[in-house]
This record gives structure tokens, sequence and C-alpha cells, in this order.
């Protein structure tokens, strides 16, 4: 894999770094709606420290990323047990052919 360099602004600081090609999108993706972010919690809370700011953003991106995993745990519980209902359907089906 090759890797290039790249900088991400982030608080009015670059961030140097060396990045797959194929992870360089995803990055600078992630850059600008961290920018966005910072940039609405300033706006919204009236909140200018930079630390503070980055300290808001992270704890509402984690409590994001928490209820993601937690409504997918769900889905995949669910989906489970829905699969195990239809295959135990097949397999009665399967029994009164053969």
């Amino acid at each position: 894999m090759t890797e290039i360099p790249i900088k991400i602004r982030i608080a009015d600081r670059d961030y140097p770094m060396r990045v797959d090609v194929q992870d360089e999108e995803r990055l600078r993706l992630a850059g600008r709606l961290l920018g966005e972010k910072l940039r609405e919690f300033r706006e919204g809370y009236g909140i200018q420290d930079k630390q503070d700011l980055l300290a808001m953003v992270a704890l509402a991106t984690m409590a994001d990323q928490l209820k993601v995993s937690m409504e997918k745990d769900g889905t995949d519980a669910a989906l489970t047990e829905r699969l195990a209902r239809l295959d135990g359907l097949l397999a009665g089906v399967v029994q009164r052919v053969a």
C-alpha cells in the first residue's frame, strides 16, 4: 500500500500525517466534519476555548457512536431471532416433505 503525506486542520492547527491512499478521502472528510461540529458548538453554546470545544465534540461523538452501536446490537439480536424462527419453519417444511 502506498502512503502519502497529508495535513488535516483541526481547531486552527495543522496535523501532518502519512496515510494509505485509500484512507485519504475518509480522513479529509472526517477533518471537515470535525471542523463543522466545532463551529456548531462554538456558535450554539458560545464556547471559545478550543480545548473545551474539542472535549464537547469528543463527548458528543462518543455518545452518538454508543447510540448507533446499541441500536445495531438490538437490530442484530432481532434479526438473529427472526432467522432462527425462519430456520425452524423451514426445518419443519423439509421434515414434512422428506
